[in-house]
Parts: C-alpha cells; sequence; structure tokens
C-alpha cells in the first residue's frame, strides 16, 4: 500500500500523465490538420468538377454555333447590329468567315441534345454548396452530360472524349476511405531498354 504522501506516486504514474498529455496533442493537432488538408482537398476536387463542366458547356456551344439555323440567327443579329451603327461593316469579315468551323448535318434531336448538354452543365444553374444532397445532384447532372456528349459525338463523328471520365466523376467509395488515397499518383511505367 501507498502511503499519502508517498513520493514516489507520481514517478509510477508518469507513463499514463505522458500517455493522456500526447493523446490530447495529437487529437488537438490532427483535427485542426485534417480540417486544412480537407478544405484544400475539396477546393482542388471542386475545381477539377467545374473545370470539366466549363469543357462540357464551351463544346455545347461550339456545336450550337455550328448548326445552320443558329448561324442564320447569329448573322442576322449581326447584320441588324450593323444597320443600327450606320450600316458600316466590319473590315474583318473576311477574315471571320475564314475562321468559322464547318457547319453540321443538323436535325431535331441534335438540337435537342445538344441544348440539354448546356442546360445540364449551365454554371448558373450548378450548386456550389458541400452538403450531399448538391453534391449528388451535380455529379447526377455530370453523368447525364456525358451521356449526351456521347451521343453528339457519335452524330456529329467527331471522336471519342478525349478525359477519362471516371476520373472526374469518382466519388469516394465509402465514408471511411483514407485521406491519404484519395489523390495517389500511380507509379511511372516502366522505360524498356533500347538496344544500341
Amino acid at each position: 500500500m501507498s502511503s499519502p504522501n508517498d513520493p514516489f506516486d507520481d514517478l509510477l504514474n508518469l507513463e499514463e500523465q505522458y500517455y493522456k498529455e500526447g493523446y490530447e496533442e495529437g487529437l488537438k493537432d490532427g483535427a485542426e490538420a485534417g480540417r486544412v488538408e480537407g478544405y484544400s482537398l475539396g477546393l482542388r476536387k471542386g475545381f477539377e468538377k467545374f473545370i470539366e463542366a466549363g469543357r462540357l458547356q464551351s463544346k455545347a456551344v461550339v456545336w450550337a454555333n455550328r448548326i445552320p439555323k443558329y448561324q442564320q440567327r447569329e448573322r442576322q443579329k449581326q447584320g441588324d447590329a450593323s444597320e443600327q451603327e450606320g450600316g458600316v461593316e466590319s473590315e474583318n469579315k473576311d477574315e471571320d468567315s475564314d475562321a468559322r468551323l464547318p457547319p453540321i448535318h443538323s436535325n431535331p434531336r441534335l438540337e435537342k441534345n445538344i441544348e440539354t448538354l448546356y442546360g445540364l452543365v449551365e454554371p448558373g444553374t450548378l450548386s456550389m454548396d458541400n452538403e450531399d444532397e448538391a453534391v449528388n445532384d451535380f455529379d447526377s447532372r455530370m453523368k447525364g452530360a456525358y451521356g449526351k456528349l456521347r451521343i453528339i459525338e457519335r452524330v456529329v463523328g467527331e471522336g471519342t472524349t478525349s478525359r477519362n471520365v471516371t476520373a472526374v466523376l469518382s466519388s469516394p467509395s465509402g465514408k471511411n476511405e483514407n485521406i491519404e488515397d484519395a489523390g495517389k499518383i500511380p507509379p511511372p511505367a516502366e522505360a524498356k531498354p533500347t538496344e544500341i
């Protein structure tokens, strides 16, 4: 039994005392580092997703402007604008006509798919909230947009998607996924020795 004034009681409990202090400090530091790391990861992933949405939107705009029906509307707007300015034609008209992409053969279904693609990734309608419902809505809209993109590319005949769709749309497989696994870089492929 130890007496109430035993000078060695504190020495015998040092291990437990240091364990508790280390645990409390680690918990505090880990919580702060987790918030900072989570914030930076969230910004990076959000930026990547919105960059991809912008890329899809720009494709939709370019395709829409290649449809003859929409080109005629644009020419009418430009003609009305030049009449209001006093009928002065642009000196760069020849340069503009050379820089145009060739028109695509359109049909109502293609036009509807292009409009739907644009509507799915329209910047004003995409939520930037970091709530489960908003993130799921964003991801489902992007999946729908990729579906429309594939359909349009097949109809127009302009190759396949150039980005890895699964990399952008991949979401964590579970809530317990390690944050260290989120941005792993695959190892480089081994170079084959060259023969001389």
